[in-house]
This record gives structure tokens, sequence and C-alpha cells, in this order.
């Protein structure tokens, strides 16, 4: 009697680990398809047939329909009647081992314009004056901006700088040039490092509708403090960017 409760007990366990294994299976199979749909793997965006997946990648047809439901969720690819499973979403490669602008980062992938929301002095709060080396509520320029690619919004920013700098900047093309050359422009000086932080955030109502994205939707926040060559901070940004439209990508050395 005992070893029947025992059976009992181990065989939902069993089955649970088995529907766990099919679907940590099921991610990893989802890892490898995602970096090959963007990188340009599949000729002409078709996904071979499961069946050959589950043959190349050595996992069951049902693995590969959970890994391509994950695809699908993710808005990445979807199935049109007579082709197949098609790549349908494209992400743009947003480099972190230089320091440039989002126009000259991605110049290769079409136009960068700027939609300037605000821009004017504000006074500046405690943790912005602090970063920026400046008096406590003294006036920093404050910028905000939907930044689109080839017309689709990519990113909001929001800009501080400080405002010897700033009040020069308010005269300027906000909308057809990067801060950070017009920085460089002004001051005479060029640019020379950044401080950066990245991490994903949910999507508030305001950023949502500005980004046209989902509320509460996932997306890439980048906090960066850019300095001139000699040290001197001079701009503080929190971009707020499409998750399903930007991939963040490096080149990284490990150090002796």
């Amino acid at each position: 009697m005992p070893a029947e409760r025992t059976r009992e007990r181990t065989a939902p366990v069993s089955a649970a680990r088995r529907r766990r294994l099919r679907a940590d299976q099921a991610r990893q199979l989802a890892d490898l398809l995602r970096r090959q749909a963007l990188s340009g793997g599949f000729p002409g965006g078709v996904l071979p047939l499961e069946d050959s997946i589950g043959a190349d990648f050595r996992v069951s047809r049902n693995t590969v329909r959970q890994a391509l439901d994950l695809l699908r969720a993710e808005g990445l690819v979807e199935r049109q009647p007579g082709v197949g499973t098609v790549v349908v979403c494209e992400k743009y490669a947003h480099g972190l081992d230089r320091l440039q602008g989002l126009a000259e980062t991605l110049h290769e992938h079409g136009t960068v314009t700027n939609v300037v929301r605000t821009a004017g002095p504000v006074p500046a709060p405690a943790p912005v004056a602090w970063r920026l080396r400046v008096p406590e509520h003294s006036d920093v320029l404050y910028i905000e901006r939907l930044r689109l690619l080839n017309g689709l919004p990519l990113s909001l920013d929001l800009t501080y700088i400080p405002m010897d700098i700033g009040a020069e900047l308010i005269g300027c093309d906000l909308e057809n040039t990067d801060v950070f050359r017009l920085i460089e422009t002004l001051t005479g000086t060029r640019l020379g490092s950044a401080d950066i932080t990245l991490e994903a955030v949910n999507a508030d109502a305001h950023s949502a509708a500005v980004l046209q994205a989902p509320r509460g939707a996932a997306v890439l926040m980048l906090e960066r403090l850019t300095h001139l060559c000699d040290g001197r901070p001079v701009d503080l940004e929190f971009i707020r960017f499409r998750g399903d439209r930007i991939s963040m990508s490096g080149l990284l050395h490990r150090s002796a």
C-alpha cells in the first residue's frame, strides 16, 4: 500500500518535470531562433518548416511549436497561409561601445528625426544638479524629444543640460540635429566619455502613448551622463527605447 501511494505521488511530479524540461527547451530554442531572425539568418525572412527546425536542433515538434509561439507573442514572427512562419519585426542594433548620438548610431538604417515636445529652462532637481555639478534649483535646459526612425517612434528622450550651454541650444535645429553634435559645436570641445545604466522598465501611460506602445509594455531605459573630454558633465539623459524595435550590442574586453 505505501508503495502504491508513493507511485501516485511521484507520477504527477515526473509529469511536471517533463513539462518544465520541454518549456526550458522551448525557451532555449526561441533564443537561438530570435538571434537568427534578427541577424538575417533566414533567407527572405521565412523560417524553415517545423520538422526541419526540430531536426536541426534535435528537439520535438511540440518544442518547436512552443518556441514559435513565444516568438509570435513577442511580435517577432507570424504565421502566413501558404508561406509559413515569417519574420515581421525588425530590430535596429544600437552600439554601446562608442559614444554617439542616435542619428550617428543608426545612420545605416535610415533617417532619424526628432519631434521636440518641450524645450526650455527648468529648476534643476537635486539629483540632476548633483550629477551636472550645478547649484541645486538653478536653471538647466530641459528637452523632451520623440525620436523617430523612418517615421516610426523609436525612443522618448528626456535631457538636462547646464544653462550656459543650453541657452544657446534653444535656438538651434533640435529637430534634425543630434544634441551631441550641437554641444561639440557650441563648446568647441569634443565629448569624451559617458556613464550609462541600462534596464527594463514598464512604460507609463504618457510614455506608452507617445511611443505608440501598449501601456505597461517593457521598454529599455538608458540613463546616460555624458562628459566633455575635460571631464565636465554636460548632458544627462533618460531615454526610453521601444524594446521591440531596438537591440543593444557592444564589444567587451576582459581586463588582465
